[in-house]
């Protein structure tokens, strides 16, 4: 097994009596791109940045490439394996493209300033420009190509295509997997379910501080139902509620059961109670990070 990218032990944020982030345990593998998945508030910004020393943790602990991130020495290393893109896009205002350019290349041996190139082009920035007068948009492609144009080993961005147009998503979902394929692992939150399914190996989902899911696509896949089923006399939920079940609803003689495993279990419990109608649906991350996230 390759060594994680990212793992955390317990690890826990609390503000005053707000604990944002619960007993966090996170295991992200290397050579992948991962979505990090959440609600407004469930603690994803608040994870990454203890990730990468910009928050203390309240409790527990974690590593990045193999660094602790409660080291000092260790903290400061993984931060030159790993490129961050933040959600605010932070940038010195004052400076121009060029300028900005220059200035992050001076930090990063390994700088490639062919990628600069290509992606000044791609995104079409204007390099005698100041960071001030760009849109919001323009400021996310300069803080992508920021971090593309280095060689990280991890790439973490926190909502990247905010303030992107559909045409420079696309880019932006292209470089990504190219990132991947040069052997850049990726770990990215996004509110963007499309975003994260059309591109991501793996899923995280964070709900109220706590991960309520840790799945592959090729689980989602191959495990995740919704199964459709109609009696002529409706069973009662307990009698299907078993392993893999994660929500059971009815209404008249009809039940829908959203189940990651034990499919056909269910299926020949449904026989058993003379279900009229069997109709087992492949579903997508949408539904799963619905059910996952949903108030009881």
């Amino acid at each position: 097994m390759d060594t994680p990218v990212i793992e955390t032990d317990q690890l826990g944020k609390s503000y005053a009596d707000f604990e944002a982030v619960r007993s966090l345990n996170l295991r992200v593998r290397s050579n992948q791109i991962t979505g990090f998945l959440g609600r407004n508030g469930a603690g994803k910004s608040s994870t990454i940045k203890m990730l990468l020393g910009m928050l203390t943790p309240t409790t527990g602990t974690g590593a990045v490439v193999g660094k602790k991130i409660d080291d000092p020495v260790g903290s400061m290393e993984l931060r030159r394996q790993v490129a961050y893109v933040s959600e605010d896009k932070r940038l010195y205002s004052y400076m121009t493209v060029e300028q900005m350019i220059r200035f992050t290349s001076s930090f990063y041996p390994d700088w490639r300033p062919d990628v600069v190139k290509e992606l000044l082009k791609k995104y079409e920035l204007p390099t005698d420009r100041k960071v001030r007068s760009l849109s919001k948009g323009m400021r996310s492609k300069l803080a992508l190509l920021l971090a593309f144009s280095r060689r990280p080993s991890l790439l973490i961005l926190d909502e990247p295509s905010e303030g992107l147009d559909p045409w420079g998503v696309e880019q932006l979902l292209e470089n990504l997997v190219t990132q991947c394929s040069e052997g850049t692992s990726i770990f990215f939150s996004s509110h963007q379910i499309s975003e994260v399914e059309r591109i991501a190996d793996h899923v995280c989902i964070l709900d109220k501080g706590t991960l309520v899911a840790d799945v592959s696509f090729d689980e989602i896949r191959s495990s995740y139902r919704q199964i459709n089923l109609a009696f002529p006399s409706l069973p009662d939920t307990s009698e299907f509620q078993q392993e893999g079940v994660i929500s059971i609803r009815t209404s008249g003689y009809h039940m829908a059961v959203f189940v990651s495993k034990n499919m056909e279990a269910i299926v020949k419990r449904a026989q058993d109670f003379h279900a009229t109608s069997i109709d087992v649906i492949a579903v997508g991350l949408r539904e799963v990070f619905i059910q996952k996230v949903k108030e009881v």
